[in-house]
């Protein structure tokens, strides 16, 4: 599946004075990649509102390209959720992702835009896979059906930059982060990702005086967790790499835990003393699902947030952000 070899040499890295394009600047992964690189010194960094540019559109995203001239482009952009969201709107999510990736790869081509990252997700692996997950066992197996739409779209914006760069020789690679977490993030409880979805259950309960909480599934499935921090620097650091074996690579802490351990933790961050049910009537997604990340460690990169250290400071930001929009 990767047509690069280990003789293949980027361009020119990366300078504090590069034009760079952060797409999705204001979602959990792109705001992150942005604080990480305003605090890098880097000055030349352009982002867009969705009024300013709507990235589903072909024309818009052409000419904002043929505008700026961007030299490096971290496509971060993309529609995203948990099971249920996914489950309810795939439509939408294959759609939106496949248009806006399109989009924002084409455009890099016809703009001379010289590195680009895409994006991707951990969900593109097979649903039952040998763990830890390796980057070559991409489509060897059927996927998990929850999130499938989500997973052909981001398989998609993989094997287009890779053809782009059989082709056209451009210099994209994609990155297959495991489940994030951090600032910035949705808290919706029924559209959002797990931890998310976690935080404000929780705090519902508490701020309600309830003794239960009901979660999904039944809490065995295991994921791995990465902050969102921990996933910006691991994008900057292979932004900056002068050489590159493979277009595509996992990014993850290599460890996971259970969901029902996961729980428990956030319940103990967040406060909330009661009990804790499983409704095993409603889907647990993938059993499991941890990515080996010897691809990235080998060059020298690990992550540095500590699970529950990370998890206390995204719940302090939910706190100091979104629980007084609530209306409980």
């Amino acid at each position: 599946m990767d047509s690069r070899n280990k003789d293949f040499i980027f361009s020119d890295l990366m300078d504090k004075n590069s034009k760079i394009y952060i797409a999705g600047h204001r979602g959990l992964v792109g705001s992150a990649i942005l604080r990480k690189l305003q605090a890098g010194n880097y000055s030349n960094l352009v982002t867009r509102e969705h009024q300013e540019l709507d990235l589903l559109d072909a024309r818009m995203t052409a000419d904002f390209f043929k505008k700026e001239k961007p030299e490096y482009v971290i496509d971060a952009a993309a529609k995203v959720g948990g099971i249920h969201a996914n489950n309810t709107y795939p439509a939408e999510f294959i759609y939106n992702n496949l248009c806006i990736q399109n989009n924002i790869i084409h455009s890099s081509y016809l703009a001379n835009v010289k590195r680009l990252l895409f994006m991707g997700s951990a969900c593109i692996y097979p649903k039952i896979c040998p763990q830890p997950i390796k980057e070559e066992y991409l489509l060897t197996g059927a996927l998990e059906p929850t999130n499938e739409p989500y997973a052909i779209a981001k398989i998609a914006g993989y094997e287009m930059c890779d053809a782009y760069n059989r082709q056209y020789g451009t210099d994209y690679f994609s990155v297959m982060p495991t489940n994030l977490y951090g600032p910035n993030d949705h808290f919706n409880l029924e559209n959002s990702h797990v931890i998310p979805a976690l935080m404000r259950k929780f705090y519902e309960a508490k701020t309600k005086g309830k003794n239960e909480v009901v979660l999904w599934g039944t809490g065995s499935p295991t994921r791995d967790f990465m902050h969102s921090d921990d996933l910006a620097d691991a994008c900057i650091f292979l932004m900056n790499q002068p050489s590159l074996s493979h277009s595509l690579i996992n990014i993850g802490t290599g460890k996971d835990i259970s969901i029902r351990d996961l729980a428990e933790t956030v319940s103990k961050v967040s406060g909330f003393e009661g009990k804790l049910t499983w409704d095993t009537s409603k889907p647990d997604g993938t059993p499991r699902r941890r990515v080996d990340t010897e691809r990235l460690n080998a060059m020298g990169w690990h992550h540095t947030v500590i699970l529950e250290d990370g998890l206390s400071s995204t719940y302090q930001w939910f706190l100091d952000n979104v629980a007084n929009k609530i209306k409980v």
